[in-house]
């Protein structure tokens, strides 16, 4: 597993400062709206993925492998907010053919503009397209930059078993290093 040294870490909040490389920017409604649903999770692993499911395979088939849980970020805003109780490992894509703007999801923004949620990252796992050339799994290194912690792999679209393997064999090492 290779684990990509992280950058100084930035804010995830306001504007003017932005949210990452290429003008990712904060989601509205960064944290919960009165009455808005709140699932609180305990899971080791977080994960957003979008209605392809490619992110959603993977993180599940790692939570298995594993023998730990996985808790998803909400795709739409009226699903609710997901507020994590213990430090995790988050699993994402990178949106937009990594061009910059875009590549975090804004679901994954969100989430992480809660300072809480922000505070109990450990590290992170970005999925990507080798055909974003050197944006590949760009995500994953601006959360990593902007959190502070490390990218710990990259997996091309939903990953393979092998990927599956290599991140669980590596997650287990790293977690017993926290």
């Amino acid at each position: 597993m290779s684990v990509v040294t992280p950058v100084a870490a930035g804010p995830l909040s306001g504007s003017r400062a932005g949210f990452g490389a290429g003008g990712d920017r904060v989601a509205r409604g960064s944290r919960s709206e009165p009455g808005e649903r709140v699932e609180t999770t305990g899971a080791d692993l977080v994960y957003f993925s979008s209605v392809s499911g490619n992110t959603h395979r993977f993180a599940t088939r790692l939570g298995e492998a594993l023998g730990r849980p996985v808790a998803r970020i909400p795709l739409h805003p009226g699903d609710g907010t997901l507020k994590a109780t213990r430090p995790y490992v988050l699993v994402l894509p990178t949106y937009g053919a990594g061009n910059g703007p875009g590549a975090v999801p804004k679901q994954v923004i969100r989430f992480l503009n809660d300072p809480e949620n922000r505070a109990l990252i450990r590290g992170v796992v970005a999925g990507g397209n080798t055909n974003f050339g050197k944006a590949y799994g760009l995500a994953g290194d601006v959360v990593a930059a902007k959190t502070g912690v490390p990218c710990l792999y990259r997996f091309e679209v939903f990953g393979t078993q092998d990927d599956v393997e290599a991140v669980a064999e590596g997650l287990e090492r790293f977690w017993t290093q926290q």
